[in-house]
């Protein structure tokens, strides 16, 4: 899950090298905690958050094929 995110954030961000992902498990979740460059944050959140949903969207169906519960958040 973690690559998944990765790969979809350094697509987005214009410092590709600063990204990095997370993983951390809490109470049978997975959460996945994603760190950009301060000058990416806004390309990674978007418009009202729509790009920051539109992952968690992406992560949460592909989470859901191997029955786990993950949760993106971004730092």
């Amino acid at each position: 899950m973690n690559e998944l995110v990765k790969v979809i954030a350094m697509a987005l961000v214009d410092h590709p090298d600063e990204v990095t992902v997370t993983e951390t498990e809490e109470n049978g979740e997975t959460i996945l905690l994603l760190h950009v460059a301060e000058s990416d944050m806004g390309k990674v959140i978007g418009k009202q958050g729509r790009i920051a949903k539109s992952i968690r969207t992406v992560v949460k169906a592909a989470a859901t094929r191997d029955d786990k519960k993950v949760t993106v958040e971004i730092k």
